[in-house]
């Protein structure tokens, strides 16, 4: 049965759609498993499970037979969540005869649930005449089917195939809620060059010069291939070189050719129908059963990849970006949104990720509403279509009706008007109504965010993410680069003071000039680990922030990710050679505190001798809750189980402050936790000295701070404390901001899916 499985699988992979999956998977199971009957049932809008494809009952029973959730053997299937396996289906209490299925003549029956992050989307199900039980081989067989199946009804859902998508009704996506807010706009398609599975659609002006820029391009890349395959001549051996003439077959094939240009005469642009063809045929190439053959689909996608990114290098350039932008890719970059004009980028939506990626971060610190792993998102066909971005729920709506549009434009308004109210309190100082005093810092990387940060009253950067710098550039920043981008910092927040972590890169932050390549990045080369393997860059760094600071003297260096005290002994000696150097050199530099995150449970766990021997401690509350929890923060699967609030983060987050004070030295918090109103009063509660957050929450928390005393905030955090999860943490402090009037902190009150 594992030869029909791979087999199957690959049938099912080469399909282009749903309806022929569900004929293969019964047409095949039906064959593989030598039983009589094998159906599909599939969730419908109701939540009742509808005959959707059979292989052995009535076809004419398709789409009409239905049964609701509990309602004979699939329905008690899909309650259940686990298979059923009957000898006599008739004999069970449960069962339910239908006379258009014609299934009277069927005794044994075996049902599993087609599962898809914990929903129930369907039930597989084989009959047979002869009374017997399945055994346990077949039963695994099948719910192994099942988990195959369910992914692709899955997407099926998700993209509407199943609601009928061409209907004038919006379509709604899941994700994880990246940035919260609303934004109303048109969807603009970014993709990396030459990526064959993120081409958006597009169609064509004059076919004829698209057929013409089409074969110009296939004659760039077979002479590109040709000149390659010469200047290795001499470096390859013979099977080696029969690679480059199997792409010069591949180019010159006339069929594939042909396929293309069929594309692009119905109206196509040339990079879409390209992609869409070898697509097609690396599908085919993947489905065969010769071990050799399949092999050559990868041969099939790079060169794809290589006539494609001639394809699109003037394409690339054609973008134009409306008044009200909504970015959608399959994973977004800083540069990405660089290239959209100052004011006219309205939202994100990101196929990968999840609200903690680097991206989300940035998209709220510029208070840019955004979805993060909309992992069943057809994004490439959405190109110019209006939507609706929910950063609240996580929602994104595709061609929404006038009902919708009318109903987020209203939470729209309400978010401005919440906004403009909150400017009163900008230069009043983030206290307690009894007192206490808490500084509200911000954390920065573009100049978007200091203008911001400004505007809403910071009263310093508690985390300036120098990679930012580094990552719009396609090389490293020299030194002087690197002073002017720092300087400007510096300059914007004075007298205020303006810590500078060094350069954080590896895990989700990459450049594209230095790559890192691991198999776990999280578990690998990051952070401080990168810049003391390279003291070239740290010094440089290092230097530019020094001769920055002159004059102003508001400077603070943090070292990210420090797991020992070896680090930061190695980072300190490097430190004061910079400032040896330039005191050499005749700059008048001051030393300027140095301080620690603390991002790792090592770190947790030192922070009393890290603090004994540094100026400050700042906890990276995003980083610190990942490895916590063993949860990639990156990956929209988990995104559920990545918890903030978790009783064992809140547990590290009170022992670091504690270990820190006993030794004399202030602790600030510069992840996503400090700009999140609830958690923010946990903070003051614990005694965080400081609260850095993104510049768009900075008024919500200090709003929130004033509105209650040290001991109410006190009392919160004794019974959060209590409590054994983070979903009774939740609802306790949901219950507090509403018993206090200050539940629209939170969110706003979206009502249900009914009504929006």
């Amino acid at each position: 049965m594992l030869n029909d499985l791979r087999s199957i699988v690959q049938e099912v992979y080469a399909a282009t759609d749903l309806s022929s999956v569900l004929e293969i998977i019964v047409r095949r199971v039906k064959s593989a498993m030598n039983t009589e009957v094998c159906s599909v049932y599939l969730r419908n809008e109701t939540g009742a499970y509808t005959l959707m494809a059979t292989d052995g009952l009535n076809r004419e029973a398709v789409g009409r037979v239905t049964l609701a959730k509990n309602e004979g053997l699939v329905g008690l299937v899909a309650a259940r969540e686990e298979p059923i396996n009957l000898d006599d289906a008739e004999s069970h209490p449960k069962y339910q005869y239908f006379a258009e299925t014609g299934e009277e003549r069927f005794s044994a029956f075996l049902g599993t649930p087609i599962i898809h992050q914990r929903q129930v989307m369907g039930v597989l199900v084989v009959q047979q005449a002869a009374k017997r039980r399945f055994d346990e081989g077949e039963e695994a067989f099948l719910i192994t089917m099942s988990a195959q199946l369910a992914g692709v009804i899955a997407h099926a859902e998700a993209t509407g195939t199943l609601r009928a998508m061409g209907s004038k009704s919006a379509v709604r996506f899941n994700g994880v809620p990246g940035a919260s807010g609303v934004a109303i706009g048109e969807c603009v398609v970014v993709s990396p060059v030459a990526d064959l599975n993120a081409v958006p659609y597009a169609t064509c002006d004059n076919i004829e010069e698209e057929l013409a820029f089409f074969s110009r391009s296939l004659a760039a890349v077979r002479e590109d291939v040709k000149r390659l395959g010469q200047s290795l001549e001499n470096l390859l051996n013979k099977e080696e070189r029969v690679l480059f003439d199997a792409y010069l077959g591949m180019l010159d094939d006339t069929s594939l050719a042909r396929e293309v240009t069929e594309k692009i005469s119905m109206g196509l642009a040339a990079p879409y129908a390209w992609s869409e063809v070898i697509l097609d045929h690396v599908k085919t190439f993947s489905a065969m059963p010769d071990a050799y053959l399949r092999e050559r689909a990868s041969d099939v996608r790079d060169l794809g990849s290589r006539v494609l990114a001639y394809l699109q290098e003037t394409t690339q350039k054609e973008l134009v970006y409306p008044e009200k932008t909504i970015l959608v890719g399959e994973d977004l970059t800083p540069s990405m949104l660089a290239e959209v004009p100052v004011g006219q980028l309205a939202g994100l939506v990101s196929v990968r990720g999840s609200s903690n990626s680097h991206i989300a971060i940035l998209a709220r610190s510029m208070g840019i509403p955004t979805i993060m792993g909309a992992v069943d998102l057809p994004f490439t066909k959405l190109n110019g279509r209006e939507m609706v971005v929910d950063g609240y729920r996580g929602s994104v709506y595709i061609d929404p009706g006038e009902a919708l549009l009318q109903s987020y434009q209203a939470i729209l308004e309400e978010d401005l008007q919440l906004v403009a109210g909150l400017q009163s309190i900008k230069n009043l100082p983030c206290e307690t109504s009894d007192h206490h005093r808490v500084a509200l810092w911000v954390n920065t990387g573009l100049l978007a965010d200091t203008m911001l940060s400004i505007e809403r009253g910071a009263e310093g950067v508690g985390l300036y993410r120098t990679e930012v710098p580094f990552m719009l550039r396609d090389r490293f920043p020299s030194e002087e680069e690197q002073r002017l981008v720092y300087r400007e910092q510096l300059e914007a927040f004075a007298p205020h003071p303006v810590t500078m972590r060094t350069l954080d890169v590896g895990g989700d932050k990459s450049l594209p000039y230095f790559p890192i390549e691991e198999e776990n990045p999280f578990l690998g080369w990051r952070g401080i680990r990168v810049t003391l393997d390279h003291p070239e860059i740290f010094l440089g760094q290092v230097r530019a922030m020094l001769k920055a600071s002159v004059g102003l003297d508001n400077l603070r260096i943090m070292l990210p990710m420090i797991t020992n005290i070896a680090e930061v002994e190695i980072a300190q000696m490097l430190i004061h050679r910079a400032y040896d150097e330039l005191l050499e050199e005749g700059y008048d530099v001051q030393m300027p505190p140095l301080g620690v995150m603390i991002e790792v449970p090592a770190a947790v766990y030192q922070a009393k001798e890290l603090a004994a021997r540094v100026d400050f401690i700042s906890v990276g509350s995003n980083d610190l809750t990942q490895y916590l929890l063993a949860v990639d923060r990156n990956n929209p699967r988990v995104a559920d189980l990545y918890h903030s609030l978790h009783p064992a983060v809140l547990r590290a987050l009170r022992k670091i402050v504690k270990d820190a004070h006993s030794q004399g030295v202030p602790v600030s918090i510069c992840g996503e936790l400090a700009g999140e109103p609830a958690a923010a009063l946990l903070l003051v509660a614990m005694g965080y000295d400081v609260l850095s957050m993104n510049a768009t929450n900075l008024l919500k928390v200090k709003s929130v701070v004033r509105a209650v005393t040290l001991e109410q905030a006190e009392t919160l955090l004794a019974e959060v404390m209590s409590l054994p999860d983070a979903e009774s943490i939740n609802r306790c402090l949901e219950a507090a901001f509403r018993h206090a009037g200050l539940n629209r902190m939170l969110r706003p009150d979206l009502g249900d899916d009914a009504n929006i």
